[in-house]
């Protein structure tokens, strides 16, 4: 085999991410194109067998025999495939070559015709690893550096492609600046004319559950497991998690000693505040837990309409609620109910603490409603 070919077809594989036998195909396409240029005919199919090793190339006209041809370009009737062929029967396919004996002498037009064609091909099999590469690493974290800024729009260098990060899908009060690194979440990856479409997101709630995957090893061997995430990207967010080995502390694991894994987690998010409850396959159990830090003193559950009325101390009404129902809203989301909550006194000569009650009238019916989980 030419030996300057056979490095310019490794150095281009390497470069490109696409196989020796793509680029050949490649070749041989605008070999086809060139030929097809300067001295095909109109009804010809034109197809080349490229041979490296001697860098020689066959040239045939292809034809499939059909009953009723609709392209005859590409198509022959049986008649006309028996002409060229004895014995052809329908569905064979019919290679007539037409090498010039002479040798093909390409004109400038046509070897620029080549060329483009060449170009063009590479650049489509780059987009398609580029696409491939890309939607493995769908919900996955990736490290970016931030290109630019067009707008509200921050445009993140991901190595082998750019990925997008719209408003929608940014911490809410959080800065960027030209150069910053950054940990994303490829959210979406979808084809596009000039390479593909990927979309990215700071503010998802799988965002958390990587992180915590990345810093909790009990997450990440499956000694632990998240089993619910609800989030208001850059203010709060709270996380079910379960241990599925005996012996280990789901709660502990996920903060760390001294709170440093938690702690690394809230830094990466800007120090969003996150809290981590355990889960429980009694749903009473786990709404009680997903309201900590507040005290819960009973609940009721309505199974058929998925409701649940939360009983807690009259002092404990405003730390259960939230500040503008944070708390109950995040932890609806969690647990997939919607909560009621009730302030219930301990004795007849208690006090009603008005600042409380008057918080929970305006805010418990707006909060309680559990949001659908983004997909």
């Amino acid at each position: 085999m030419n030996e300057q070919l056979e490095q310019a077809l490794q150095q281009i594989a390497e470069e490109k991410g696409v196989s020796r036998e793509e680029i050949i195909e490649m070749i041989e396409a605008s070999l086809a194109a060139a030929f097809r240029k300067d001295y095909g005919e109109k009804d010809q199919n034109i197809v080349v067998e490229f041979d490296p090793e001697h860098l020689s190339a066959k040239i045939y006209d292809v034809k499939t025999v059909v009953a009723e041809v609709e392209d005859p370009q590409k198509e022959v009737d049986e008649a006309g495939a028996k002409a060229l062929k004895k014995g052809a029967k329908l569905g064979d396919v019919i290679k007539t070559e037409i090498t010039p004996k002479d040798g093909t002498n390409y004109g400038r037009i046509a070897a620029q015709t080549a060329k483009q064609v060449i170009i063009q091909k590479l650049r489509e099999a780059e987009r398609n690893v580029q696409f491939s590469d890309f939607k493995a690493k769908e919900r996955t974290l990736q490290n970016g550096i931030v290109q630019r800024i067009e707008g509200d729009t921050v445009l993140v260098d991901l190595g082998k492609g750019t990925g997008v990060l719209f408003p929608s899908e940014q911490i809410r009060g959080e800065k960027y600046s030209v150069g910053q690194r950054l940990k994303v979440l490829v959210l979406h990856v979808e084809p596009a004319a000039k390479g593909p479409k990927i979309t990215l997101s700071r503010s998802h709630p799988d965002m958390v559950r990587k992180l915590f995957e990345l810093e909790v090893p009990e997450i990440f061997n499956g000694a632990v497991e998240i089993k619910a995430v609800a989030r208001e990207a850059g203010s709060r967010s709270k996380i079910a998690v379960m241990s599925t080995q005996d012996g280990i502390d789901p709660i502990g694991s996920c903060v760390g000693q001294k709170g440093t894994r938690v702690q690394t987690v809230m830094g990466e998010l800007g120090g969003e505040k996150i809290d981590i409850i355990e889960w429980s396959e009694d749903p009473v159990k786990f709404i009680a837990n997903a309201l900590s830090p507040a005290k819960i003193i009973n609940v009721q559950l309505d199974e058929e309409n998925k409701e649940a009325k939360v009983g807690v101390l009259e002092d404990q009404l405003s730390l259960a609620i939230g500040k503008a129902g944070q708390n109950v809203r995040l932890a609806a989301r969690l647990t997939g109910w919607k909560i009621d909550i009730n302030g219930e006194k301990i004795g007849p000569d208690e006090e009603e603490p008005a600042e409380a009650v008057a918080e929970a009238e305006e805010t418990v019916e707006a909060a309680a409603e559990p949001e659908q989980k983004v997909e």
